[in-house]
């Protein structure tokens, strides 16, 4: 009894000096990123502009895509971007009635977008009146590199902030382009 009474002990003493180490080996949290905007056009007009998954000339950063026709779940599109880098995506979620598109990054150069694990749905709802939409862009994705101390390019506020930048250039260029009749 006194040997496991000993046992005990020591075991209570010795976790607060172990804690500190279990607690510095915490790898990368999952991060999230929503953006959406409010369009005076009504919400068919504005999903006729993005539902088409090998199509996005509406987003400014985007030189070009290749994708099969249609919106078929687990199609790949190659999305060229006008940096230069290139992103293959993969439609994971289509839903036409409900105005949703969602897309995987499962391979990502993280010299193009600093994350890893990347996913993304873009949703278009009704807005305040029958003549106004809101789109909503929702991310998640880890940094783009995977272990402990992460170099600045690759860190949480790197990936948040591409993938924001890459967001909020696309609702914008969206809203232009359906506001101006486009």
């Amino acid at each position: 009894m006194t040997r496991r009474l000993f046992s005990v002990l020591m075991a209570l003493l010795l976790a607060p000096l172990l804690w500190p180490t279990g607690a510095l080996a915490h790898g990368p949290t999952r991060q999230k990123v929503t953006e959406s905007v409010e369009i005076a056009a009504p919400p068919a007009k504005v999903w006729a502009k993005i539902k088409e998954f090998g199509d996005m000339s509406w987003h400014p950063d985007v030189a070009s895509t290749n994708s099969a026709p249609g919106n078929v779940v687990k199609t790949t599109r190659l999305v060229v971007l006008k940096s230069g880098g290139e992103l293959t995506q993969e439609l994971y979620k289509y839903d036409d009635a409900k105005m949703t598109i969602a897309t995987l990054l499962p391979h990502v150069d993280v010299k193009v977008m600093p994350v890893n694990n990347y996913s993304d749905t873009i949703t278009v709802k009704p807005g305040a009146t029958p003549e106004t939409s809101v789109v909503e862009w929702r991310s998640a994705f880890y940094r783009g590199y995977p272990n402990n101390d992460p170099p600045p390019e690759l860190n949480e506020a790197a990936a948040i902030k591409a993938v924001t930048d890459f967001t909020l250039a696309g609702l914008n260029a969206l809203k232009a382009s359906v506001e101006a009749g486009g």
